[in-house]
């Protein structure tokens, strides 16, 4: 396959996401879009912030420090939830306003704030998820349904990107395996494959080439029934707003932040490994498994160090990088799963 001229680029030639979009809002802010060339330094960039007074804005935020087309956290429902501590992080939560307005989603744009300004299209109601394949019991739930399934728990978790940048967000929802143990997966069942709305109508960052629509994701079995993978409705005490993977998502917390399947509408149990977007996008860059692994770098940056959004000046941008954990610091949790594993060449 040939490669496409940005996968030559090393991680000190890219502009840092969170930089793009502090630049944004400095040209929006002064009217001014020709103020800082491509080459600008981070020296220079940060003084124009501070000078625009958006040097302590959280990373992402439009112009009037709040989403814009998306849907605003406070403006959520409540959803109910009691922590398990046991399973919960102590670390400082990241703003709501920075992990709602700062992601990625790229059915709604490639930008970081492209999810917040255009999810507001994204409508949750009516909706419904097809669970099918090797299972006993295959169902089509209504969300409703899935809402009622089983107790739903508050847990901190902490998110690393495969981007090495990280938050810590207080997801509310239930282990995936209640909803797989409903359905009863048969003796066949290795796999469990997620695939994600895709529809023109409300989605236009469908219209990029840069990913074979639907969004597609995957676990191993042993994985989806671990019981750190949370099917998720909700973070901060709210249902999810539609950026951040509304009416339901995947998080798994030692895997990088994108096999996080978002606005889940179809589940399947497989005997053979499913096809995953990113793996098949770039192969020799993301693989299958995707855990945390500081000591496997991605082959255009390192992934030894992250920056933790929120911390330090430029809301995370010119703090001191921390070092990465393996599995994100939930190894003790999940290293079993990966007993005898090359854990680089599973990648």
């Amino acid at each position: 396959m040939t490669r496409k001229s940005w996968q030559f680029l090393k991680e000190v030639d890219v502009t840092p996401e969170a930089v793009f979009q502090q630049r944004r809002q400095l040209i929006r802010s002064l009217g001014a879009g020709s103020i800082l060339g491509p080459s600008a330094s981070l020296r220079v960039l940060a003084q124009g912030l501070a000078g625009a007074g958006l040097a302590t804005a959280p990373l992402g935020l439009g112009a009037k420090g709040a989403a814009l087309g998306g849907t605003r956290i406070d403006d959520m429902a409540p959803l109910a939830a009691k922590r398990n501590a046991a399973l919960s992080t102590d670390e400082p939560q990241t703003a709501a306003e920075i992990v709602t307005t700062y992601n990625n989603f790229y059915e709604f744009g490639l930008d970081k704030a492209d999810p917040s300004e255009n999810a507001g299209t994204l409508q949750t109601r009516p909706w419904t998820v097809v669970v099918e394949g090797a299972c006993h019991k295959p169902k089509t739930f209504d969300i409703e349904d899935l809402l009622k399934l089983a107790p739903m728990e508050e847990r901190i978790y902490r998110l690393r990107c495969v981007e090495a940048w990280s938050i810590v967000v207080p997801w509310i929802g239930y282990p995936l395996s209640a909803l797989l143990k409903a359905v009863e997966p048969t003796g066949n069942a290795r796999y469990v494959a997620f695939e994600t709305l895709a529809d023109r109508r409300q989605m236009p960052g469908l219209r990029s080439p840069v990913l074979d629509w639907p969004y597609r994701e995957g676990l191993r079995l042993d994985e989806a029934q671990h019981p750190l993978t949370l099917l998720t409705f909700g973070q901060y005490g709210k249902l999810l707003p539609n950026q951040s993977g509304a009416p339901i998502r995947l998080v798994v917390p030692w895997k990088y932040g994108y096999k996080g399947a978002k606005s889940i509408v179809r589940i399947r149990l497989t005997e053979t490994q499913p096809v995953t977007a990113w793996n098949q996008a770039a192969p020799n860059e993301y693989g299958f498994y995707s855990n945390v692994n500081p000591n496997v770098r991605h082959p255009r940056w390192s992934q030894a160090t992250e920056r933790r959004l929120g911390e330090g000046a430029l809301g995370g941008l010119l703090a001191p990088r921390r070092k990465t954990e393996m599995f994100n610091g939930y190894g003790e949790a999940v290293a079993a799963l990966y007993a005898g594993m090359d854990l680089k060449k599973f990648h």
